[in-house]
C-alpha cells in the first residue's frame, strides 16, 4: 500500500479553479461588452437655507436630449446619449465612451415647490435650483367681533 501526502493547497487550487469557471460567465470579456453595462451620472447635493441645489454630470450632451421631472421629494432625469459615426471615415475607432439610455431618480432631502424649479445646463454639467417648501409659519389673524 502506497502513503500519499495530504497536501491542503492542492484542495484551494481545485477550490479556485471552480470559481474561476463560474465568475468566468459574469465577467465581460471584451470592452464592447463593458459599453452596455449603464451609466449612471455623478450626483452632488447642496442643501441651503431657502433651496436644494442639485448637480448632475451629463458631458456630450444636449439639454433637448434630457428629460427631467420633479416631485415634492424626488427628481428623475433621463437621457440618451446616441453613437455619430461618419459612414465616410474608414478609420477604426476604440471607444470608451457609454453611449446609450440612462435613467435615475434622487431622493432630495427636504420637500420643495416642484413648479418654482429652475434649470440650466453648461458645459455638461446640470444645475437645477430647487427652492424649498414654504410651510406657513403660526399665521395670526385679527379677528373683529359686530357689536349688535
Amino acid at each position: 500500500m502506497t502513503v500519499i501526502r495530504y497536501n491542503p493547497w492542492k484542495e484551494i487550487d481545485t477550490l479556485e479553479r471552480r470559481v474561476n469557471l463560474l465568475v468566468e460567465g459574469f465577467i465581460p470579456n471584451t470592452l464592447k461588452e463593458l459599453t452596455n453595462v449603464p451609466k449612471i451620472p455623478a450626483a452632488e447635493i447642496i442643501e441651503t437655507d431657502d433651496a436644494v441645489i442639485l448637480k448632475l454630470e451629463v458631458p456630450g450632451m444636449e439639454a433637448k436630449d434630457l428629460d427631467i421631472q420633479v416631485t415634492e421629494d424626488s427628481v428623475s432625469i433621463s437621457g440618451e446619449r446616441k453613437f455619430q459615426h461618419k459612414e465616410e471615415d474608414q478609420a477604426k475607432t476604440r471607444s470608451e465612451f457609454y453611449y446609450g439610455q440612462f435613467q435615475r431618480v434622487i431622493p432630495l432631502p427636504v420637500p420643495i415647490q416642484n413648479t418654482k424649479v429652475t434649470a440650466d445646463y453648461k458645459n455638461g454639467i446640470l444645475h437645477l435650483n430647487l427652492p424649498k417648501l414654504v410651510k406657513e409659519k403660526n399665521k395670526v389673524v385679527k379677528i373683529n367681533l359686530g357689536e349688535n
